[in-house]
């Protein structure tokens, strides 16, 4: 039993006591078996490098991209036994400057970038060269994605049969009946236990810990001697635990959108305040589609948009579109607006048309996709096995049902579909890690560069500050008044101005630094998008969670 602070939607605290799963020791160092083990594997990996070639059919390569694979120890305790292969992605570094086509750029080495989660791939990561906000920067360096452990190709986590995995039409309640609760809670048990029996006994070394050293390993396969890398949302995370573990190992790191890695927030913690994030922006996207009214007919108000809202809620749950979009796949839907707010013309035009008589927007948004269920699967499963492996979490479900209805009552909109995304971890049957002490002393590594907006749900600004309190020497961007999850290479020039600076020049602001918000998009009539939009969408490493 220890004590815990959990934060309403409304900033009070409410002091409470956890139940919580006994972790395995752990410090703020890696226990000695696994340096050593983490060494060995990365000498090992430096000797033997990656071979690049041709990327799989399923991989969507533009021409130059490359693949390859890095054998890294399923457990670093033991790094001559079991291996697991992580596969990599590559495009070489262009040298040519996009501004003046006479000069060569010189290569500054290798780009590592991780989009997050847990479960999201960074295969796709090198195609983003091709966008004009990191021109400049696939100009200096080689670009390289990898899909972390357990995520796709990479000794794939399951824990459900992928046929099975989509259910549809579902419900989404924002107050959920005690009935609908107890079939959660053995739905969660079910899926702990599917984890364990589809994964087996190697499940406990999914964790983000090993992702850190799986980090450094690619480092000495790509024959980097530091580590150049940017991560964005749980990301952040890997980021920071490298850091901590690794100070001498990096040359640049890039922290766009930042989770909170205070051990006490890790994860039972952060994922309320993430619900309570989601309730602000979701006001941001109904004040957005109520000024527009005379596009959308949905309300001049943000009250008079949930209305909208919460009517084709009710009507789905009475007949779902096409018999697959029910209440759910709607909540699903509207909150990813609530991470990119260039989703939000899309959103508000289907709702509108489905209101309006028309079902077939809102299907091709929110129907489920029988051809992706594999993937999908396999995301969900690294998702819980990573959050649950990593931290001790509430087992008494009295906790999380006051914790949650106590939340839901001024945040329902992602209160209860959050709580229930991470139940398993309640039933979990592997055991916790204590979270590492995610801190760095002064002159103990480079400066860090920490990117956030001040409105971001999926990693609440809080993270950043903490983030930043946490890491010495590190400077914060802070784009003002929006919302959008991952600022780096978006929209906002300023921001993008101090991300080019600090990668091409290691140059950062002598103190911390702000930007206007990227503006608002412009409403649109259609679920159209744009080829820069869609190779965008790709590279958003939502997955299930931060």
């Amino acid at each position: 039993m220890r004590a815990a602070v959990l934060y309403s939607a409304a900033g009070s605290l409410l002091l409470t006591t956890l139940a919580a799963t006994p972790a395995a020791p752990s410090s703020n160092a890696p226990a000695a078996a696994e340096a050593r083990g983490t060494a060995v594997a990365a000498a090992r990996a430096h000797a033997d490098g990656i071979t690049f070639g041709a990327c799989p059919a399923v991989q969507e390569a533009p021409a130059g991209m490359r693949c390859g694979t890095v054998r890294v120890p399923l457990d670093y305790a033991h790094p001559y036994g079991k291996q697991i292969e992580l596969t990599v992605s590559r495009m070489r570094a262009t040298q040519k400057d996009p501004r003046n086509s006479k000069r060569k750029v010189p290569r500054q080495g290798a780009l590592v970038y991780n989009p997050g989660g847990p479960g999201a791939s960074g295969m796709n990561f090198p195609m983003i060269g091709v966008l004009p906000e990191w021109k400049r920067i696939a100009a200096a360096y080689d670009l390289v994605g990898y899909a972390p452990r357990g995520v796709d190709r990479s000794a794939p986590l399951s824990c459900v049969d992928p046929k099975h995995f989509f259910k549809a039409p579902t419900q989404a309640p924002a107050h959920p009946t005690e009935a609908y609760k107890r079939q959660r809670v053995t739905e969660a048990k079910a899926y702990a236990r599917g984890c364990a029996a589809r994964s087996g006994s190697g499940l406990r070394f999914y964790n983000s810990v090993n992702n850190a050293r799986d980090l450094d390993v690619l480092r000495a396969a790509l024959w980097e001697s530091r580590l150049t890398f940017v991560g964005a949302s749980y990301g952040t995370y890997i980021g920071a635990l490298y850091a901590t573990l690794f100070p001498s190992h990096l040359r640049r790191m890039v922290l766009d959108s930042a989770v909170n890695p205070d051990p006490a927030q890790v994860w039972y913690r952060d994922n309320l305040d993430q619900s309570a994030a989601f309730e602000d922006r979701w006001t941001d996207f109904r004040e957005w589609i109520a000024r527009h009214d005379d596009v959308y007919g949905l309300g001049a108000t943000a009250a008079g948009v949930q209305r909208s809202y919460d009517t084709a809620s009710a009507r789905l749950a009475t007949k779902a579109a096409a018999g697959t979009v029910g209440p759910g796949q709607l909540h699903n839907a509207f909150l990813t607006a609530g991470y990119y707010d260039d989703f939000w013309p899309s959103r508000a035009a289907a709702l509108s048309a489905y209101l309006k008589g028309d079902p077939k927007p809102l299907v091709r948004l929110a129907g489920p996709s029988p051809e992706t269920a594999t993937e999908s699967e396999n995301g969900s499963a690294v998702y819980t096995a990573v959050e649950c492996n990593d931290a001790s979490w509430p087992t008494d479900w009295a906790v999380w049902d006051r914790d949650n209805t106590r939340l839901a009552r001024v945040a329902p909109f992602e209160t209860w579909d959050n709580a229930f995304a991470n139940l398993p971890c309640a039933y979990w049957p592997a055991p916790r890690q204590r979270p590492v002490d995610v801190r760095t002393g002064p002159g103990e590594l480079p400066p860090v560069l920490i990117l956030a907006a001040e409105r971001d749900a999926a990693t609440p600004y809080a993270g950043a500050l903490e983030m930043n309190r946490r890491l010495a020497g590190s400077v914060l961007v802070t784009e003002r008044d929006a919302g959008t999850h991952g600022i780096g290479g978006g929209p906002n020039t300023c921001v993008n101005a101090h991300l080019d600076a600090y990668l091409l020049e290691g140059r950062l602001p002598a103190r911390h630094a702000s930007c206007a918000p990227h503006p608002q998009p412009q409403p649109a009539t259609t679920a159209d998008r744009t080829t820069q939009q869609t190779i965008r969408d790709s590279l958003k490493g939502k997955g299930e969670g931060a």
